[in-house]
């Protein structure tokens, strides 16, 4: 049964009236719940999958900041005999550029400084330099160089790629699975999120990218911290013990209950299930978040830094360990890949931190089984200029944001292993084949996981929204297995 229709049925003028004392006014009563008919719709949930799917859960390594697609995997030989020339007006075509280049009076062409060779037996092109344990699992992971998004700034690309929209207010991907497929889990959340800092901390990242927005907001991320509290206000006050705090929970769960009974608010139903699913969290997270009990194989795998709590190969251990347990989405943040200068050094420390660990993760996946069931996903939310910006030098240049073409590896899950799919041209700027907009891929990451797109949608503000936005979008069937 769907509790906000019969929350609405229920306001009937009498209750309307005699509730009314208590609240600011019936204007205010008004805007209140015509909030709450933009809330979802739970009844929809019961339809998922919409058929067979491919992969039960995602992790998804999101290199917040915007990564070098140019620096890390879109290499093309010419552009070594680019370096130093202009970027043609034939090429950049009037692009939409970003403050910090705007008033640059030259685009001059910046060649990636690293090796780059073939690897794999498929010969893909990757930079063996910054990426050698990546190289190493060419045949296991597909290649997207052809993602493209219109945002060219940091914080509405990185809500558009999560959420669907460069919009504040809806959905994170996280959510809208969690909200649709429910939990793997009794005694974790359906999602989680973690947050790791590179060379430099970089952009900020705010609580909406993993919030639930308009759907209820049981279906919020759950942001995991390296700290001796893994999730704030989790642990009971000093001498509360467990079963004080069980009767505690009995008799709110029981006026919630009573509240519920009456007016049919959902959120009434999510703090009830929240308080629960915290009471079980108090018993599953200590023993999630212990690693000292991982055999050495597993940090000779993902390399040292796993031992060290809040890394980003830290983070991908655990995140290995809360797929074992059952959790539907896990993204792994790693801050600091907005190079616009010191690209050079700075790009290598990131690639050291990521770069065995995340190899790593798909390995053990593999070897565990999990990887048939398990998507993958590393990316960021845009890539990074040809053309550069400070002293052309081999330690001091930089790249600006770049919407029209980046790159996105992907494996596991439903999606085809050792592919190049898309082509960009020589100047990795433009796209000449194959493209994939952002909320094309969203809609090929549900398709693995069983749900129809654009059959996968609730009421707000008028629209039939969705994870991929209200565009006609599709799904890549090139990528699928």
């Amino acid at each position: 049964m769907n509790h906000l229709i019969n929350y609405q049925q229920l306001e009937s003028r009498r209750n309307f009236l005699g509730r009314s004392c208590s609240l600011v006014g019936g204007a205010a009563l008004s805007s209140l719940l015509g909030s709450r008919a933009l809330t979802a719709n739970d009844a929809s949930r019961h339809l998922l999958p919409h058929f067979a799917p491919k992969a039960k859960r995602v992790i998804y390594l999101f290199m917040a900041g915007g990564p070098s697609h140019i620096d890390m995997f879109d290499y093309k030989p010419k552009m070594r005999d680019l370096h130093g020339t202009e970027l043609p007006d034939s090429i950049r075509n009037g692009q939409r550029i970003t403050g910090m280049t705007s008033g640059q009076s030259s685009f001059p062409c910046v060649a990636p400084m690293f090796n780059f060779e073939k690897v794999g037996e498929r010969g893909t092109w990757m930079n063996t330099d910054l990426l050698p344990h990546t190289a190493g699992i060419a045949d296991k992971i597909s290649i997207i160089r052809s993602m493209n998004t219109e945002a060219i700034n940091h914080d509405p690309a990185i809500t558009y790629i999560n959420t669907g929209t460069q919009q504040f207010g809806h959905p994170s991907m996280g959510s809208w699975l969690a909200y649709g497929l429910g939990s793997l889990s009794e005694d974790l959340p359906a999602y989680v999120t973690m947050i790791s800092v590179g060379k430099k901390p970089g952009q900020a990242l705010y609580a909406r990218l993993w919030g639930s927005g308009f759907l209820p907001s049981r279906y919020q991320g759950v942001q995991f911290r390296s700290g001796n509290d893994p999730v704030l206000y989790l642990n009971d006050p000093a001498g509360l013990d467990r079963g004080t705090r069980r009767k505690m929970l009995d008799g709110l769960a029981s006026l919630n209950q009573q509240r519920f009974d009456k007016v049919r608010d959902p959120e009434i139903e999510s703090r009830i299930s929240q308080y629960e699913m915290a009471f079980r969290m108090q018993s599953s997270v200590p023993d999630l978040m212990d690693t000292s009990k991982e055999p050495e194989r597993t940090f000779e795998l993902y390399g040292e830094q796993a031992r060290e709590k809040g890394s980003f190969a830290s983070n991908c251990v655990l995140a290995r360990r809360m797929a074992e347990r059952g959790v539907r989405f896990i993204q792994l943040f790693h801050r600091g890949w907005d190079q616009h200068g010191n690209l050079p050094k700075d790009l290598a420390h990131n690639c050291q931190s990521v770069d065995q660990p995340a190899a790593a993760l798909v390995k053990d996946l593999e070897q565990r089984g999990m990887l048939e069931d398990t998507m993958v996903i590393f990316g960021g939310e845009f890539g990074r200029t040809i053309y550069g910006q400070g002293k052309l030098t081999e330690d001091n240049h930089g790249r600006d944001h770049h919407g029209r073409c980046f790159t996105t590896w992907v494996t596991g899950g439903g999606f085809q292993s050792g592919l190049d799919y898309g082509e960009t041209d020589d100047y990795a700027y433009n796209i000449i084949e194959d493209p994939v907009h952002i909320n094309d891929f969203n809609a090929t990451v549900l398709h693995n996981l069983g749900i129809d797109h654009e059959r996968f949608s609730v009421k707000h503000q008028g629209l039939d929204s969705r994870l991929t936005g209200v565009e006609n979008r599709r799904v890549i069937k090139d990528l699928l297995a």
